[in-house]
């Protein structure tokens, strides 16, 4: 999953978010923000009107909540939403294998690197987590076309 640093960081690059069910997202509040939940038709319902977006949690499950405002949220994109939000621009994801050194017994965590075409050039971004690298890649298309 996308770290909340990375998304947080897409959302103030101007990044906007169209809540639908199977999406992630936490709640911009310090007691809940390790809280990841997920928007369904069931629990979590979307409600647009014309000067907001309100998510309605349902039942008992999310304790006394009873609705937010997307203002009070941060999405967490998936890969494949970033994936999609890159759109022509995305080359490959590949799966970097790990080095170990040579003075050390424990194996190193393998990293992930995604290709972007950024300006007519390829761009390489990589992480630990693929959605990270994803996240990065994106972060970077966003800033390279607001001309930051």
């Amino acid at each position: 999953m996308i770290s909340h640093d990375l998304a947080r960081a897409l959302a103030l690059s101007g990044l906007t978010w169209h809540p639908a069910a199977g999406d992630r997202f936490s709640i911009q509040a310090e007691e809940l923000e390790d809280v990841v939940f997920t928007v369904s038709d069931v629990t979590i319902e979307v409600h647009t009107y014309p000067d907001e977006t309100i998510l309605r949690f349902n039942g008992t499950t999310e304790w006394a909540l009873d609705s937010v405002s997307i203002d009070q949220t941060l999405w967490l994109p998936s890969e494949a939403q970033l994936r999609t939000l890159l759109g022509g621009t995305f080359r490959t994801l590949r799966r970097l294998e790990a080095r170990r050194s040579a003075d050390t017994w424990a194996t190193a965590e393998p990293q992930f690197c995604v290709e972007i075409l950024l300006e007519d050039h390829p761009k390489e971004f990589t992480d630990h987590e693929p959605a990270d690298a994803y996240a990065q890649a994106l972060l970077a298309l966003i800033t390279a076309s607001a001309g930051v």
